[in-house]
Formats: structure tokens, sequence, C-alpha cells
């Protein structure tokens, strides 16, 4: 079953996870490939200016395929070096796949993120949350360890502290939790909440998109680089920015106290 539906909407691609029959779930053959060849496109597409990604029916994603995991069928069938081969070259294929994207990334949760689903829901750079949504790095409770990247991106969303808790307990924390924590950034009715994705991803969108671009690159490598090589990386950015139209039309429209129109020149 085909892993994703892509539509349009002017500046905005949205990526709905679409197996609803099985709670979304990820890691069946070809996944990896699905997501790596819509972020591709949508890379090359300098139209686009924001990514929303949601789950299609009452999940986001319950994580990977836990019958497969029984059955040791697909990604998880064979020795160990097969095993470690079906992560890298599928599952893990999935989430380098939405990090690379040059564009901000809107997760729209609309249910429970879980495992493998919550790590994808981390690699965006906002999340919204529906009343319904939940979220949890359950892999103890099925006796695997976090795989997917989650001890890296847990901790430096919701600190070392809450994301220990949440990796060795297995529990699953409701959307109030989350946003007290700093999981996500805002609760909606279950109703509105791709209409509030949207509206965030069209005042995004409104962005002058070289700079937008450059400003996710900035904090991307943020958490890499040391304060002075920022500073660098800052300046050499900076005097790229300078030399655009979008710049000139950004000063103008202030200067005018008019709405600024950005063209992406």
């Amino acid at each position: 079953m085909p892993l994703l539906k892509i539509e349009r909407r002017d500046h905005i691609a949205i990526l709905t996870l679409d197996r609803a029959a099985t709670m979304n779930a990820l890691g069946v053959d070809g996944d990896g490939t699905a997501f790596r060849e819509a972020c591709d496109s949508i890379n090359m597409d300098q139209s686009i200016r924001c990514v929303i990604l949601t789950g299609g029916g009452k999940a986001f994603s319950a994580g990977g395929d836990v019958k497969a995991m029984l059955a040791r069928e697909g990604n998880f069938a064979g020795d160990g070096t097969q095993i470690r081969q079906g992560y890298r070259g599928n599952i893990h294929l999935i989430l380098r796949a939405l990090e690379t994207l040059d564009v901000p990334v809107i997760a729209a949760v609309n249910g429970p993120a879980i495992g493998l689903g919550c790590d994808l829901a981390c690699l965006a750079d906002i999340r919204i949350a529906s009343e319904k949504a939940k979220f949890g790095v359950t892999f103890l409770k099925i006796g695997i360890i976090p795989g997917d990247g989650g001890a890296w991106l847990l901790p430096r969303i919701i600190g070392m502290s809450r994301a220990a808790e949440l990796f060795y307990t297995g529990d699953v924390i409701d959307a109030g939790t989350a946003l007290d924590w700093g999981l996500v950034s805002r609760i909606t009715p279950d109703e509105e909440l791709l209409d509030s994705a949207i509206a965030l991803g069209q005042k995004i969108a409104s962005q002058p998109p070289h700079a937008l671009r450059m400003t996710k690159m900035l904090l991307r490598q943020g958490r890499k680089v040391d304060y002075d090589t920022m500073l660098e990386m800052s300046a050499a950015t900076q005097a790229l920015s300078h030399l655009t139209d979008d710049h000139i039309e950004g000063v103008s429209a202030l200067i005018e106290k008019r709405t600024a129109k950005f063209a992406g020149a």
C-alpha cells in the first residue's frame, strides 16, 4: 500500500501518511524511497516554501509495524546484519529524507505519534497537535531500543530528564503534557488541526523564500557547530541575503508601510 498522499496548496506541500487501516505504520519495503523521492522533488521545486506532514485517519503514526516484527517479516526478517540493513536502507531513509528538506516542516499531529511516529514528528521544525494527539517512545515495552534517532532528537526538544523518563518508562503523554513540555507549540480542536496548520504554513510561505531556506539551514546547523562558526556562517549567508531583490522589497515595504510581496529573487 502506498505510504504518502501528496497535495499542493499554493506554496505549501501537504504530505499525508495514508495507511489509516494500520494507524499509518511505517517500515514497509519502499517507504524510504517514497519519502526520499517526495522530499527530493520538494527541494527541487523552488515554488514550495513550506511542508505540512500529517496522518490520515485517527493516527499520526503508530510507528513500526509490530505485526511484521512478530512475524519477522519485511524489514525485520533475517539475521542481525539483514535487520540492520533494513533499518539503514529503508526506515532510516524516511528520517534522513525528512531531515534534508530545505523548507520549514510543520507536523500536524492528529492522533497517536508513537515510537518511530514520534521520531518523525520530532524531525519537523514546528509541531502542532490536535486534542486527540498522544506521544510516546515505547520501544522498551516491546523489547527493543530507540532505533530511529529518537535518543538524539527528543532530548534536544524536551530536555534530557523528560526524554529519559519517556524512554525508560514507555509512558504515553497527552497533548496537554506535550504542550507543557515544549514538544508541541499549540493545541487545536481536532477538526481545526489541518486548517490551523495551513494558516501557519501560509504565514511562513509569505516570507522571502531564499532567506527562509537559509534561516532553516542556520537553525539546523546551530545544533552542531560552535558560536564562532555560526557567526561566520551567518555573515556569509547574510551577505547573500543583502544582494537579493526580496531584501530591497522588504525594506521598501517597511518604509512605505505596506505588506511586502516576495518573489524569490
